[in-house]
């Protein structure tokens, strides 16, 4: 039986790295899927790659910061596949580096919208959506050790945006548990995406970041995967308001 046959799902930041794989898994596991991100070439090659393997998947190119993408995304999923069973809020970027006394008020928004408003504006649209399939629905987000157990200098506003989320997570949780709406926060290690690859640019870079890992290694995008479709599924059924480490160990490495 597949994990999440019956279902559908709406995955952002799906034309790369863990969205992508997340999505394919997700569809491979039965769900519909709609899958959302800025670039629609790329959203075009994975539903067609979902559809090769047997699987059924929608794209939605558009701009997570806007409302009306979360709107639109919601809408998809009620008139392809009947509803929301499952949301993953993984869009994000790493947005403005630097000291915060140089960083300008711009750049710090836009981080924030980016990986903050953005989950906020979906999470907004999807909560009713999903409260009307009863039971079992599951809001996952894409946080990061990053700000929650691992401080890294010149990435403050990232930090802040991605500790904002299990703050939202958590409150969601204790908002609609007694509706049987679950809210969890993922929190992946050092990936091997383009986004760790452009924060870890260089051969050195990449090993510093590997060596801060217990593992002493990167993750692939699928090992991610794999762990949103455990909070997805009906095998986290009594898992509600935490925050998953799938990350190689690096909040409790030391050397």
């Amino acid at each position: 039986m597949k994990k999440l046959a019956n279902k559908t799902a709406i995955v952002t930041g799906a034309s790369s790295g863990i969205g992508r794989e997340t999505a394919k898994l997700f569809a491979s596991e039965g769900a519909g899927v709609i899958v959302v991100a800025r670039r629609a070439a790329a959203l075009d090659s994975l539903v067609g790659e979902i559809a090769a393997a047997g699987g059924r998947a929608v794209a939605l190119a558009g701009d997570v910061r806007d409302e009306d993408c979360a709107k639109r995304a919601v809408a998809l999923a009620r008139e392809r596949f009947g509803g929301l069973d499952i949301a993953f809020n993984n869009a994000g970027s790493l947005g403005a580096q630097g000291s915060v006394t140089e960083m300008p008020l711009d750049g710090w928004r836009d981080t924030l919208d980016s990986n903050l408003t953005s989950a906020f504006l979906a999470a907004k649209h999807q909560i009713p959506a999903m409260l009307e399939r009863g039971a079992g629905a599951s809001l996952i987000f894409t946080s990061s050790f990053v700000g929650y157990s691992v401080g890294f200098p010149g990435m403050a506003a990232y930090a802040a945006a991605k500790a904002g989320l299990v703050g939202l997570m958590r409150t969601l949780a204790a908002e609609y548990g007694a509706a049987g709406l679950r809210v969890n926060a993922l929190l992946p290690g050092g990936t091997d995406t383009e986004m760790g690859r452009a924060a870890a640019s260089t051969p050195e870079q990449k090993a510093f970041v590997e060596n801060l890992h217990a593992m002493k290694r990167l993750a692939s995008p699928v090992e991610i995967a794999r762990s949103a479709l455990y909070l997805a599924c009906d095998d986290s059924s009594f898992t509600t308001g935490t925050t998953l480490f799938a990350d190689g160990g690096v909040s409790i490495a030391r050397v």
